[in-house]
């Protein structure tokens, strides 16, 4: 299994961060070792002091993909989830100003909090059509909803199967909406889907 997320996919998060529009979806991955299932507890980690929240929709595919025609992508998933992909700001900020890479901070353990999956046959709209939103400490801090995707996750699917076989139980995290902030040990973080909460966890 493995977990490949899109930076910069909602027009306003760019603005946020100072970053110009992508005209291809930009594509980074965490290992397995990055999970948060169940709604457990997330630790801060001791290499930084900025840590932010990115709340995003998560699709599980379900069957065996490559070179995936953007016509044919929905046929390769049935439900989603919402998912928080955890960024030591501070130790990419670092790294973007010295030309480094920056995936260890973004794939750390435990840096991908994913919820329960639900049915997108449950949910009375469609996947592009999807409204979430995250609050800490009962103050919602970030909101979004999938039809201001830059990339569609049919788009996006469609592209990363070009590079990556696709499995059965991949996760792809669609990109995360403007409102993204730090998080501090004994924050609390609810997130909702089309109102249903799915997330719901402490930090430590």
């Amino acid at each position: 299994m493995k977990i490949l997320a899109v930076g910069w996919n909602y027009a306003e998060h760019n603005q946020e961060l100072g970053q110009t529009l992508p005209t291809k979806p930009i594509i980074f991955s965490k290992p397995d070792s990055a999970l948060l299932l169940g709604n457990k507890p997330f630790f801060m980690p001791n290499f930084s002091n900025e840590i932010h929240y990115e709340t995003e929709l998560v699709v599980r595919i379900n069957r065996l993909g490559k070179n995936i025609a953007p016509r044919f992508a929905s046929r390769y998933y049935s439900e989603v989830a919402l998912g928080i992909d955890f960024t030591a700001r501070d130790l990419q900020r670092s790294l973007k100003v010295a030309g480094q890479p920056w995936e260890i901070s973004k794939a750390f353990d435990n840096s991908a909090a994913v919820s329960e999956f639900i049915p997108l046959s449950s949910l009375s709209v469609s996947i592009q059509e999807l409204s979430f939103y995250l609050q800490l400490n009962d103050k919602i801090v970030q909101q979004g909803n999938t039809k201001d995707m830059i990339f569609s996750v049919d788009a996006i699917i469609a592209y990363v199967s070009q590079f990556f076989t696709l499995k059965i139980g991949d996760l792809i995290f669609t990109g995360t909406p403007a409102g993204v902030g730090q998080i501090a040990k004994n924050d609390h973080l609810q997130g909702y889907l089309q109102g249903n909460r799915l997330l719901n966890f402490y930090i430590k």
